[in-house]
Order: C-alpha cells, then sequence, then structure tokens
C-alpha cells in the first residue's frame, strides 16, 4: 500500500517517553513536524493515535500564530486539514476538563454534516485530554440541548441558528468563552447569516481569541475581520492554486435530454463498482428523480439534500461514509467541507454557476495526497459557465478535436448513449411514478434556472467562438471506440458542411422561367459579397483549427483580489516561501501597453473578483430603484398597499419593515431578537435542574433582573398570576415539616367527617 503524504504508517509502532515527551520509532528516524511545536504530551499523543506525520503547509503556518493567542484569518484550498489546523492549538489553550468554568471554546459551522464531521475529529484527536464537547445543531431535541449545556461542555460545537435561538432561550452566559472559530466563513455569510453571527459575537467577551477558516476571502469578510478581530494575521495559501494537482477534471458536452443516459454510461461502464461516487445535483427534485432511477438501474445509493429528516440524513450519510452503499447524491448542502477519506470521483450532474461552487464541489476528493477525478456533464445552456471557470481558474481550456487528441472537454460515444437511452425509455414507459418525478424535476429545474446568476457577456460572445458542439470522442474512451467515432465524425461533417450551388428556385425552375433569372441578376448583383462571405467562413476555421491544435485560450495569471482592503485589515500577511507574489504575475508585468497612462475598462482581477464576490453589485444595482410617483395603475396600487393609516397623525404612513428587530433562524423563518419562549423554564421544572451558575454568580443575576424589565412582573395581575401559579406547583420531594403538617390535616379531615356522620345519625334517630 503507498504512503498517503502527511499520514503515518498505522502499522507501525511508536514509543513516547512520558518523561521527555519525546517520540522514538523502532527504526530510529526521527519524526518531523509536530514535535518540534513545544505541544501538550496528551495533544500529541492524540495526533499520533490519530495517524498524522507530518504537518501540511496550512498547519505547519498557522499552529504557531495561535499558540501564540494571536487572532488568525486562514485561507487555503479545501482537503488542506484545517479542521486540525484550528482543533491542535485549542487543545492546548483549554489543556484539561473544567467542569465549573462551563464553555471556554466555540466552534461555528454552516451545516449540520460538517458541524458533527468536527465533533468527531474532537473525539479522536482530543481522546487523551479528557474534555467534554457538546453540539447543538438545528432539528434536533431542544431539551436535549439544554441538558448538554447544563454539563457545561468545555467544547460547543455548532450552527448559528439554533445556538442563537437557545442563548435567548437560556439567557445563556459566554463569559467564559476563549477561543472562537468560524469555520468555513464565507459559506456562513453566503447563507445569511451574518444577523446572527453579529449577535452571536455581540455576547462574547472581549479577550477572546478568534479564528476564521476560509476557502476564499470576500469582501464581507475581509470587513468582517477589520470590525471583530484584534491586529489579525491573514494566511494566504491558495495563490498558486485552486484546485489540488492530484485532480483529474474531465467535461463532457452532453445534450439536455442525454445527461441521464450519460450519468448512468459514467456509473456503469467507466467507473469501477468499489470506488465511491458523489453526484452534485442542481435541486433536492433532481436528486430524489435520479435516486429512484438509480435504484432500478440495479445502482446502489443513497441521497442528502437540505429539507431533508436530520435523522435521515445521518443515517444517509453514514451508509455512504461506511461503504454500504458506493453512490451519493446530494445537493450544494454537502459541496463545503465535509470530509469523505476514501472518495474517488465526483460528478457533477448540474455544471455549477459559480466557479467557487466547483472549487468546493470537486474539493470533496483528492484529499490529503490522494488523487481523484471529477466529471462535469455540460448542456448548451452551461457552456459559458464552462468558461467562467476556466478564467477564474487562469487555466486553458483545451477542446478534444480531430486536431487535438488530447483534450479536456469532449463528447461520450453515441453507441453507449444510445444504449443507456433506450433503456431510459422503456423504464420510464413502464414505471408512471418515475415519469411523476422527472416532470417535477424538470418544472424546478425552470425555476432553478430563474434564480442562477447569469454567465459574464465576455463568455457568453466567447463561447460561440468555439467548436464545443462539433467536438470530438473525449480521450477517456478514445481507445475502445476511436475507429467507428471517426467515421462516424467525418460522415456527419459532410453531412453539415454541404451546401448546394444554386437556390431551389435555380435547381427545380426551368432555364428560362422568371425565377431562374431573377436569382441569376440577384447572385450577380452580390457576386462580391458572398465571396467575401466565403472567405470570412475560411478564415474563422482556420482560426479555430490553429486554436485547438495547440490551445483554445492562453494562460492568464490573474492577481490577488482585494490588494488595498486586505492591506488595511491584515498588518500580517504570510505567503508560501517556495514563490514570493511578485513572482507570479511576472507575466503580466512584460506585456507592453500601447501607451504607458492606459487605463483598461476593466482590471486585471476582474473574473477572480467575480468567482469570489457573495454581492454582486451590478445584480443589487439594477434591482434598486427609487418610484417617486408611480406611471400605472399596477404601481400605484402598490404604493397604496405599502402604507397605512394613522389615527393620530391623521394621515398614511409607510408601513414599517416587518424583519426590523428580528433574526433569521436556520429554517428561514424570521423571529424576534428577544425571542423567548417558556420551553426552558419547563424544561428546569420537568427535570429539576438548576443551572450551574447559579450560586457562584448571585450578584450577577441580580443586576441583570434589574436591567431586564422583564424578569420580574410589574403589574398587579401578573404579580397575583405568579403566586397562584406557585401554590398550585406540587413539589415530588417533601420536607419532614411538610409531610407532618400534611399528616395534621388529614387527621383534622377524618375527625370532621366522623362528626358530621354522627350528627346525621342523631337526627334521624330523633325522627
Amino acid at each position: 500500500m503507498p504512503e498517503i503524504p502527511g499520514f503515518a504508517d498505522f502499522n507501525a509502532t511508536v514509543e513516547i517517553n512520558d518523561d521527555s515527551g519525546k517520540i522514538k520509532k523502532k527504526g530510529g528516524k526521527k519524526s518531523g513536524g509536530f514535535q518540534s511545536m513545544n505541544l501538550n504530551y496528551n495533544v500529541l499523543k492524540g495526533i499520533l493515535k490519530r495517524g498524522y506525520k507530518q504537518p501540511t503547509p496550512i498547519q505547519r503556518k498557522a499552529i504557531p500564530f495561535l499558540l501564540e493567542n494571536r487572532d488568525v484569518v486562514a485561507m487555503a484550498r479545501t482537503g488542506s486539514g484545517k479542521t486540525a489546523a484550528f482543533l491542535i492549538p485549542m487543545f492546548e489553550k483549554l489543556k484539561a476538563r473544567s467542569a465549573k468554568a462551563g464553555a471556554r471554546a466555540l466552534i461555528l459551522s454552516p451545516t449540520r454534516e460538517l458541524a458533527l464531521q468536527t465533533l468527531k475529529f474532537i473525539k479522536e484527536l482530543g481522546r487523551f485530554m479528557g474534555l467534554k464537547a457538546a453540539v447543538i445543531l438545528g432539528g434536533d431535541s431542544m431539551d436535549d440541548q439544554f441538558s448538554a449545556i447544563h454539563g457545561n461542555p468545555d467544547i460547543i460545537v455548532a450552527t448559528p441558528g439554533r445556538f442563537l435561538h437557545v442563548c435567548i432561550e437560556m439567557e445563556l452566559k459566554l463569559n467564559g468563552i476563549e477561543y472562537v472559530v468560524f469555520d468555513e466563513a464565507d459559506r456562513l455569510f453566503e447563507m445569511g447569516l451574518g444577523e446572527q453571527l453579529t449577535d452571536v459575537v455581540g455576547r462574547l467577551p472581549d479577550t477572546r481569541q478568534t479564528v476564521l477558516f476560509s476557502a476564499t476571502l470576500p469582501k464581507v469578510l475581509v470587513e468582517f475581520a477589520k470590525a471583530g478581530l484584534s491586529d489579525p494575521v491573514l494566511l494566504r495559501l491558495d495563490v498558486e492554486s485552486k484546485l489540488p494537482s492530484e485532480l483529474q477534471c474531465w467535461y463532457f458536452i452532453v445534450r439536455p435530454e442525454e445527461k441521464l443516459a450519460a450519468l448512468l454510461v459514467l456509473l456503469k461502464s467507466h467507473i469501477n463498482s468499489d470506488q465511491q461516487t458523489v453526484v452534485f445535483a442542481a435541486t433536492k427534485h433532481h436528486v430524489e428523480y435520479l435516486h429512484m432511477v438509480l435504484d432500478h438501474m440495479g445502482i446502489s445509493n443513497t441521497y442528502i439534500y437540505s429539507n431533508l429528516d436530520p435523522t435521515a440524513r445521518k443515517i444517509n450519510a453514514a451508509k455512504f461514509s461506511t461503504g454500504k452503499v458506493k453512490v451519493l447524491v446530494v445537493t450544494d448542502v454537502a459541496a463545503r467541507g465535509i470530509d469523505i477519506p476514501q472518495l474517488d470521483n465526483v460528478i457533477n450532474y448540474n455544471f455549477p454557476a459559480k466557479a467557487k461552487l466547483f472549487v468546493h464541489r470537486v474539493g470533496r476528493c483528492a484529499r490529503a495526497g490522494r488523487s481523484g477525478i471529477a466529471y462535469s456533464l455540460v448542456s448548451p445552456d452551461e457552456h459559458a459557465y464552462l468558461l467562467d471557470l476556466h478564467l477564474f481558474l487562469g487555466q486553458s481550456l483545451s477542446i478534444a478535436t480531430p486536431v487535438n487528441k488530447d483534450g479536456s472537454v469532449g463528447r461520450f460515444p453515441q453507441a453507449l448513449l444510445e444504449e443507456q437511452h433506450s433503456s431510459m425509455i422503456t423504464l420510464h414507459e413502464n414505471h408512471l411514478d418515475i415519469v411523476s418525478v422527472r416532470e417535477v424535476a424538470e418544472k424546478g429545474y425552470m425555476k432553478y434556472i430563474k434564480s442562477r446568476p447569469p454567465a459574464s457577456a465576455d463568455s457568453n460572445r466567447r463561447v460561440k467562438e468555439l467548436p464545443l458542439l462539433t467536438c470530438s470522442i473525449h480521450p477517456i474512451f478514445r481507445e475502445l471506440y476511436a475507429e467507428t467515432e471517426d467515421e462516424r465524425e467525418t460522415l456527419l461533417d459532410k453531412m453539415k458542411n454541404y451546401r448546394p450551388h444554386g437556390t431551389i428556385f435555380e435547381i427545380c425552375g426551368k432555364n428560362k422561367s422568371q425565377e431562374y433569372l431573377t436569382m441569376k441578376e440577384k447572385r450577380a448583383f452580390h457576386k462580391e459579397k458572398i465571396n467575401a462571405h466565403h472567405q470570412l467562413v475560411k478564415q474563422k476555421q482556420a482560426q479555430i483549427d490553429l486554436a485547438s491544435n495547440a490551445s483554445t485560450f492562453e494562460s492568464v495569471s490573474l492577481q490577488s483580489s482585494n490588494t488595498e482592503d486586505i492591506n488595511d485589515a491584515f498588518k500580517t500577511v504570510v505567503l508560501p516561501k517556495k514563490r514570493k507574489i511578485d513572482d507570479l504575475y511576472k507575466k503580466n508585468k512584460k506585456r507592453k501597453l500601447k501607451d504607458e497612462h492606459y487605463i483598461p475598462y476593466t482590471p486585471t482581477d476582474k473574473h477572480t473578483e467575480e468567482g469570489l464576490a457573495v454581492n454582486n453589485f451590478q445584480k443589487e444595482a439594477s434591482s434598486a430603484q427609487l418610484d417617486l410617483l408611480g406611471d400605472s395603475g399596477e404601481t400605484q396600487k402598490m404604493n397604496k398597499m405599502s402604507k397605512m393609516w394613522d389615527r393620530k397623525k391623521k394621515k398614511m404612513v409607510a408601513v414599517p419593515d416587518a424583519r426590523i428587530g428580528k433574526i433569521k433562524t436556520e429554517s428561514g423563518v424570521w423571529i424576534p431578537a428577544t425571542y423567548k419562549s417558556n420551553r426552558y423554564n419547563e424544561w428546569k421544572e420537568k427535570t429539576k435542574a438548576t443551572q450551574s451558575n447559579e450560586d457562584d454568580d448571585d450578584e450577577e443575576e441580580i443586576s441583570t433582573q434589574k436591567g431586564n424589565p422583564r424578569s420580574k412582573p410589574n403589574t398587579h395581575w401578573a404579580r397575583h398570576n405568579e403566586k397562584v401559579k406557585l401554590k398550585q406547583r406540587k413539589s415530588e420531594l417533601k420536607s419532614t415539616d411538610q409531610i407532618v403538617k400534611a399528616r395534621i390535616i388529614a387527621e383534622r379531615k377524618k375527625q370532621r367527617q366522623k362528626k358530621g356522620k354522627n350528627k346525621g345519625k342523631s337526627k334521624k334517630s330523633r325522627k
């Protein structure tokens, strides 16, 4: 078995000297990396037991800064070991279990799968630390989360929406937090969780250490770092390559009606059945449709999407991670942060509209030194996004043609497509449930296209000049189907390029007819324009052949984005040592402009900036408008509906925004920022639990109750109702005085009942 970079051999025996903390191998070789970081003995032992041998570049750069209690913003591509990079310093900072102090570390993740994965890493790396960790996720029972927090965990791993809800419900104090991590920080802002993050940060102490780990650096993240971090250090290890070198990317040009057949060709004819594969689809309806089709075709698979029940998501993810099924169909909910160690292939059934999303999708494989392949099915409406991706990556787009047979963009053999397509037709004819699900998926795709951001105008213009629709067979299928496909291509090219010398009037008409004479005069009049057009067509074809022989695009080295903003926010910027940042852009410096005072229309980092952007300024500016007076009946009606009658002012006033003072939860519901139900108090009464910090922080609680008007009832009826509720409450455990008192009351009742019976008997005897 070949050695994986960054991981140790599990069969090798390791000896640890308890006195010095040094590690000795029986072979006499020195182990390097983590031993030189002056880590705690238990932390180092957990690292070695996990199988880590040498730190990755992001771990080697980030851990020393984090051990110095510096705020860090770290950027690295997916699969580079970012999780261990912030967990190892956290263990070193917390050191041992502290039951009285409460939570001392907080990790916020965008999705529940990433949070559960982080919890798994904490248990594996920190197995010898004795630290207690709790997970707070949306969709789980809040009663269990209340009890978990009452257990005073050292580490809390949470998603922002549910964690903020629990903080408000319990009036949770976060004064003991020393270490805060925002994992996949750019994704947190993309999901619209900025308000929750701001509220959570406001509850944290100022003396905390903050860490932001992200794969990209949008402007929103830079502004957040300037406001919430103190003298942060920026670690940029993504400037040289956005994709790992071990990853191979293949692109296939297919028609929309043949996409499903192309997917089956890959899964049944090309990819080994023992390899694990993740298929990314556009919507949850596509996921359900593909899951049903693959089940009927005998391919074991499972699926995950955001609206799926949390328990089902856990079960399906466990099936795939343990290897019970080899194919996982997902939406973009699994495109970020999920670590599947043995993943071999990624298939983009629907090509992503954002280049950054493509990087995160294919980043699920080729992690930690392993190799992987990413297959992408590209339909005609997605060609422009393929160009946007290569402009973002700064790579050449190589199309497979009869001249250039080694391109990365090609098509499937028609014989394989027709075979699978015919089987799909018979499958849909025999199963009406699949047809109904397909119709729902098609309607969902129409909605998806409306919400999909458009490709750049430059890519839409240049894609028309590329021979994507006439590309030849892909190199991975060329060995088996080269002869038959070449004959078919030549025949189709002859049919497409055939042009008759005359029009239908000249061929079918007689030589002396009026139609024939009119077309002959017209052809003679436009003879020069016709010849010029034919020459232009020949020149374009020659340019296409020349470009496909070498490469379709020249490699463009793109500069890093937001240089001025980054310099304002970060005083310390750490870059790779092998190549300086200036050496990456020497090609740009050598280019000579016609005029040294020439200012281009677009910046050199335009495509990278668009790929990393969270908010598109052009899109927001086009939707912004100022209507002084409606110029139609509909706009006037909308203006009236957006106003309400104020009785005091005796005029129409604007309706206040319903979202003011509210927070968006993970389920998309807007709740008040001061939202608090009686759920936590009911749980306390049911479980007879008390907060651990009630006895320690009595003075703080009194001050908070004075400052909070809702902590005590202010009105007479509210106080009366509180007293009635207290009287109605019955405690299960009673003191000795209460028991004696209850017995005395019971004896008095018995005596009264006896007296009443005796009086009744005496009255009857008198009668």
